[in-house]
């Protein structure tokens, strides 16, 4: 898959996500305004994130003890503010859209676009990005609005753990409380369908709300293309993803716990119920191998087998585990 076009969704989540560490002041606690991923133009996966959730529930706690990690959380998010003037302080709520392309055969390209609001002016962001950039933009006028094509074309270190490339990246304002981000043809998509008012992802927006309490949500559709460009690597495994045909799930939180849900729905309940038995002894087979896991990494990796729940109705497939949040932080630290 084409990571350069994925790369921005990880980078919008990252600097949304873990911007509060340091962040003291007192927040507006209205909230988020509904809708946004409504606006996202037609879309073959769906993301919604409730970053003030996220913020105040699951990252705090998280990251309580990483004190060294949240110092370079606040450095690569100071960096993107400094490359960019976008500033993901503000930010309330993002929503993700998905579409994707098979140019060849094997090749997946995902075309990625998000919608961010909050406490911020859009059009007051761009302009700060306009100076931050030093005047390496460019600005392309579409229906009437303006977009403005950032060159950056350097590596952005997330999260003090991994880093990527982001080449340029495209702002617009789609009205007084919402920003588009995404590469120039995203951005288009997204003022398309904020002029037309055309609410496309009917389906896929009722798939990833359907835990109205999750700190994040996603529903998509799956193509056979798509299992197949993936090069699972393993026959039996990959006829089985074939007759999946759409897939949801959610992230929430309880006082200690981080929880996984993930469905999948199959052409019938025979697919599902093969696709159940596949993972079932994949989960006794993992068993042997986590248990070679030291460290955090096995601390993590042994709660969530052991929490794993594995249930087939109809034609639908569901996982369910749960991982103690205080297990996350010292992996994703690295310590």
């Amino acid at each position: 898959m084409n990571r350069k076009l994925l790369n921005l969704a990880i980078i919008v989540l990252a600097v949304c996500t873990s911007q509060a560490f340091g962040q003291t002041r007192s927040r507006n606690t209205a909230p988020a305004p509904a809708g946004l991923l409504a606006s996202l133009p037609e879309s073959d996966a769906v993301v919604q994130v409730k970053v003030r959730q996220l913020l105040s529930d699951a990252l705090p706690r998280i990251f309580a003890n990483n004190s060294a990690k949240l110092a370079e959380v606040n450095a690569s998010i100071e960096n993107f503010k400094t490359k960019t003037g976008l500033d993901p302080r503000m930010f309330e709520q993002l929503a993700l859209g998905f579409r994707f392309d098979y140019p060849a055969e094997g090749v997946t390209k995902a075309q990625t676009i998000a919608l961010v609001n909050g406490s911020f002016s859009p059009a007051a962001m761009v302009a700060a990005g306009r100076v931050a950039s030093n005047g390496n933009y460019r600005e392309d006028k579409y229906q009437g609005k303006t977009i403005y094509i950032f060159r950056l074309d350097e590596n952005i270190r997330l999260l003090g753990m991994f880093d990527v490339r982001i080449s340029e990246l495209a702002a617009a304002p789609l009205d007084a409380n919402v920003l588009a981000i995404g590469d120039p043809t995203g951005v288009r998509a997204a003022i398309d369908a904020s002029r037309l008012r055309k609410r496309a992802n009917a389906e896929l927006i009722a798939l990833a709300s359907r835990d109205p309490n999750a700190i994040i949500g996603f529903g998509g559709n799956v193509t056979e293309q798509l299992i197949r460009n993936l090069d699972i690597g393993n026959a039996p495994i990959a006829a089985d993803l074939s007759k999946l045909r759409q897939f949801y799930g959610s992230v929430g939180t309880t006082e200690t716990d981080l929880e996984l849900f993930l469905a999948a729905r199959a052409v019938d309940a025979d697919a599902a119920r093969n696709l159940g038995d596949t993972l079932e002894g994949l989960k006794q087979f993992g068993a042997l191998f986590v248990g070679r896991l030291s460290g955090a990494r096995g601390v993590l990796a042994k709660s969530a087998l052991a929490n794993l729940k594995i249930v087939t109705t109809a034609n639908e497939l569901q996982i369910r585990t749960a991982v103690a949040q205080a297990d996350v932080g010292p992996l994703v630290g690295g310590n």
